[in-house]
């Protein structure tokens, strides 16, 4: 059964890209009718999206004020040699009430509980059989298997603690690095709440997608006690398994979307190919799609053409990065990985700035490599090639 008046907008998936999209447009374009689907009972699913001042744009910032639940003076990392404070501001959004503030500036516009079975540029066919048309559909529903990008992965547990006693932490660590190694790059990640509250997440890089939540709970009460935290109660838990990209075919991975809904997002390949931060993408996407929409060009054939430019230009911009990943992942040793780290971390402060927000100078990637080498220079070679990695990871699959 279809409805017959078109939705002028359908975003199907309520998570981060999904949610900033849909506020973007319904400010820029009040007019239009807009509907966000999500399959859950809630919007934003479990997750706490985090950011550097420096990642985003006036505008951008601008955006996302409303959903900030923390915002810092700075950050800290640690090493086993050294600890850092940074001047640049820090700020955190939590999934559950950046839900609730889109659903109230939403309303009527938001459906959970829908799950949605079909998609195509201008159609929604629901699992109740119900088929919603709509003049543009975008497909926000996250992260897909695909053979076109080989991925290492970052995943974690983070588990929200309240302490019998005050922390004492005014910013948050965003790497401690000085814990024990294991399965590739380890380091802890605490963001204070309350003087008495820390989001505490257990980290690492890794080859495999496997998650042993346990084994990382064991270790973050573990971290709380060498800390001297007295943890009172777990209030929450959150996990997740973020790609990490070490090479891939960019114009194959797009082309596994032609000619259905136009998608943003992870399965864009739309987040920091080092990092794993999404947050400045998802911002960026939102603008492009209500620009497109205040100039009246809310069609499926100029958004999907917007974004494929988007994706590509982004692809072609962070091929270094890429390859700093291939370096971590297959040249650099297990153990010795955060040598890595350590070292980029005594850089200028302008250019970690810079590397988080992926806008690297040419003198500041030569200032990333230049030096003691951090990881074997034979490794290093072996390296060097996008496309070889692609292939021989592809045989390995």
């Amino acid at each position: 059964m279809a409805s017959d008046q078109p939705i002028d907008l359908i975003i199907v998936g309520g998570g981060l890209a999904g949610c900033l999209t849909a506020l973007a447009v319904a400010a820029n374009r009040p007019d239009l009718s807009l509907l966000l689907l999500e399959q859950g009972d809630s919007l934003g699913g479990n997750h706490t999206w985090s950011f550097f001042d420096t990642d985003l744009s006036a505008a951008g910032q601008a955006l996302v004020a409303p959903l900030v639940a923390h915002r810092w003076p700075g950050y800290a990392v640690r090493f086993p040699a050294y600890v850092r404070h940074l001047g640049t501001g820090y700020g955190s959004i939590a999934s559950s009430p950046m839900g609730q503030r889109v659903a109230a500036t939403l309303g009527a516009r938001v459906r959970l509980g829908v799950a949605c079975t079909v998609l195509s540029p201008t159609t929604v066919t629901l699992a109740s059989g119900e088929t919603l048309i709509a003049r543009t559909v975008i497909d926000a529903r996250g992260q897909r298997p695909t053979p076109h990008l080989a991925l290492g992965f970052q995943k974690f547990l983070g588990l929200e603690l309240r302490l019998s006693a005050p922390h004492g932490e005014a910013l948050p660590t965003i790497m401690d690095a000085s814990v024990p190694q294991s399965d590739g790059y380890r380091f802890v990640y605490t963001l204070p709440l309350a003087p008495d509250r820390l989001l505490v997440e257990d980290t690492y890089y890794s080859d495999g997608a496997d998650l042993a939540v346990d084994a990382l709970r064991t270790r973050i009460h573990q971290y709380a006690i060498t800390r001297g935290w007295q943890v009172a109660e777990t209030v929450r838990a959150e996990h997740g398994i973020l790609p990490i990209i070490l090479a891939g075919d960019i114009a194959a991975h797009l082309a596994e979307g032609a000619g259905a809904a136009p998608r943003i997002g992870l399965a864009a390949a739309l987040f920091h190919p080092t990092t794993g931060y999404s947050l400045p993408d998802a911002v960026r996407t939102a603008q492009l799609i209500a620009d497109l929409a205040a100039a009246g060009d809310l069609t499926p054939e100029r958004v999907g053409a917007a974004l494929d430019t988007q994706a590509r230009d982004l692809w072609r911009e962070r091929a270094y990065f890429r390859l700093l990943n291939r370096l971590m992942f297959h040249a650099g040793l297990p153990a010795e990985r955060y040598r890595i780290l350590e070292r980029f971390y005594r850089l200028d402060q302008g250019l970690v700035q810079r590397f988080y927000a992926a806008r690297l100078s040419r003198l500041d990637r030569l200032t990333i490599i230049c030096g003691k080498p951090p990881v074997p220079i034979l490794s290093a070679l072996g390296c060097v090639s996008e496309s070889t990695t692609l292939k021989r990871m592809r045989a390995t699959a």
